[in-house]
């Protein structure tokens, strides 16, 4: 059993360090989620409504619950923190959230536990508990123990970190006349209420209702999918509600009930492939195949072979006839990708197919007749490529008959987060692993950042945020960002309040003493050994504690030291 001998709340420095106030843009920061600053009285409010249209047992479900959210997140946020999870000081976070967010001054009397092998035994006293005070003006003095959202906080918070049901229990309560609280916190099958004070967590009979609700909602929305029933503002196995977005869904939509061949234009990585496949699966050509191609893929003197196929000694290593993309795509779409890059037979034979509907295989004197819709996309100025030389100009009026622009995600910001849940929830079930989302701060970096790789940038970074981020933990924007750990990365660098921009833009409270020490023959050397010696000074030569203080991991704060 782990246990400190005399029970004493370690500095909280390292905590307060990570509290920001960016009141410029309206947000305060703890680390990188997002707080909230709310009157007690407010509180006191929102408790009175509860019990009375819920009634008393109800709203104490409802408000441990509460809590029990809450102290898991701060759990979460002090295994970043106190990374060293065996130790009183790194569980002791806790107990200091509690006073750093004026809920409750906080004494520990008696604290024993075990992560390893789940035992935990812990003793607190509360002091001016905010809870205590709203009840009492709101209702007057208890009967019993009315400290719920603290006692959930307690629980979420140990039970998160010693990965078992821990439940905490007021002996004594100052809402029922007592000068103080004092709760006991131990495994919940210790507690010969277990049932009893287990119930108080789980989801509340109406929450149940709601959620079976919204499960047949979310069922019968994807059978409507499955049933390829098309809205006006969706496309099929699209994600996205911008109006930007919905634009495109719209003339997809439009031209889906058609045979006319479209024109897909944007950026690399823009999602064009995807809108291919929304327009045939909203098309009546759904049943039959889509065959996607990226001509930029295939080298330019088999390019017309991969598309039109080839006839049985049409060329050398030709030793069987075998049919092309266009006939495995007949009857259904074509999506050629990157169609700028066709060579120029392979141009011709594809404007006799969109002409005549008929084609020829390599080597071969035969026609065929062929029903292919063409779907083509460039991330080029076709236009351009024509005046270039580059590009067919009679094919280039062939296949822009129906030109659809699809936006940057620059320029359909409000997708972001909906795209994130998308892909969150795709990798989570690749790689069986689930994470807490994103954080709050991480969040706003990904709205602000410019997205010069559009979609698929966003999902690498997600795939590459769940793969680096353990279970039950929020991404962090390191995860995303992995040059923000270098302070002199040249492009990408975040401001207090997230947001990601140029060296140049960024400003801080420190600002000025910087250029200031840069203009007085500033020794980089001696300043960061002066800044090593002060932090092992107010650490009282405690290597962890240091490295608390100046916001990096023991070993960096070892390395550092013996450098």
């Amino acid at each position: 059993m782990s246990e400190q001998p005399a029970l004493q709340l370690p500095t909280s420095e390292d905590l307060i360090s990570q509290i920001q106030f960016a009141y410029e843009d309206g947000k305060i920061w703890l680390d990188e989620q997002r707080m909230l600053l709310i009157h007690s009285a407010v509180m006191g409010s929102l408790r009175k409504e509860l019990v009375s249209s819920l009634g008393l047992e109800r709203a104490r479900g409802f408000l441990m619950r509460f809590g029990y959210q809450s102290g898991m997140k701060d759990a979460e946020f002090a295994h970043k923190i106190r990374p060293d999870i065996s130790t009183a000081d790194a569980f002791l976070v806790g107990p200091q959230m509690h006073c750093l967010k004026g809920m409750v001054r906080v004494d520990p009397i008696a604290l024993e536990f075990d992560v390893e092998k789940g035992e935990f035994y812990g003793e607190f006293d509360w002091y001016d508990s905010y809870e205590s005070e709203v009840h009492i003006n709101e209702f007057g003095i208890a009967e019993e123990p009315i400290c719920w959202t603290l006692l959930g906080y307690a629980s979420g918070f140990t039970s998160y970190y010693m990965g078992r049901k821990i439940i905490f229990k007021e002996t004594q309560c100052s809402g029922t006349g007592h000068d103080h609280c004092h709760i006991v916190g131990k495994p919940a099958e210790e507690w010969e209420d277990q049932e009893e004070l287990e119930r108080c967590l789980l989801p509340d009979p109406i929450v149940e209702e709601l959620f079976a609700l919204r499960y047949e909602i979310s069922t019968l929305r994807e059978n409507l999918i499955d049933m390829r029933v098309p809205t006006d503002s969706q496309l099929f196995n699209s994600v996205g509600q911008s109006p930007a977005f919905q634009h495109v869904c719209h003339l997809i939509q439009r031209a889906s009930s058609s045979t006319v061949t479209v024109l897909l234009q944007g950026e690399t990585g823009v999602g064009k492939e995807v809108v291919a496949r929304g327009l045939h699966q909203t098309s009546e050509r759904a049943e039959q195949p889509f065959i996607a191609v990226n001509c930029a893929c295939i080298p330019p003197d088999l390019i017309e072979a991969e598309l039109f196929g080839v006839r049985k000694g049409a060329y050398t290593g030709a030793t069987q006839s075998r049919e092309g993309k266009f006939e495995r795509a007949h009857g259904g779409t074509i999506f050629l990708d990157e169609v700028v890059e066709l060579s120029p037979r392979a141009q011709a034979a594809l404007l006799r197919v969109l002409q005549e509907g008929e084609m020829e295989r390599v080597g071969d004197n035969q026609l065929r007749k062929i029903d292919v819709r063409v779907v083509a996309a460039t991330n080029e100025d076709l236009a351009e490529a024509v005046q270039k030389g580059k590009f067919r100009q009679d094919l280039f009026y062939r296949l822009n008959v129906y030109p659809v622009q699809i936006p940057p995600l620059r320029e359909r910001l409000e997708d972001i987060p909906l795209l994130i849940e998308h892909f969150l929830e795709k990798y989570h079930n690749m790689y069986n692993k689930h994470t807490l989302g994103v954080s709050d701060k991480a969040m706003q970096a990904l709205i602000k950042y410019k997205w010069p790789g559009n979609i698929r940038e966003l999902e690498n970074m997600i795939e590459r945020g769940i793969i680096l981020t353990d279970n039950n933990r929020s991404i962090d924007m390191k995860s995303f960002f992995p040059s923000l750990a270098e302070p002199s990365h040249p492009l990408n660098v975040a401001s207090g309040t997230g947001e990601l921009c140029t060296k140049s833009q960024t400003t801080s409270s420190g600002e000025d003493l910087v250029d200031q020490l840069l203009n007085e023959n500033f020794d980089l050397n001696n300043f960061e050994q002066q800044l090593l010696d002060r932090a092992m000074q107010k650490a009282s030569g405690n290597v962890t504690q240091a490295a608390r203080l100046l916001g990096i991991t023991r070993p960096q704060m070892a390395y550092r030291l013996k450098k």
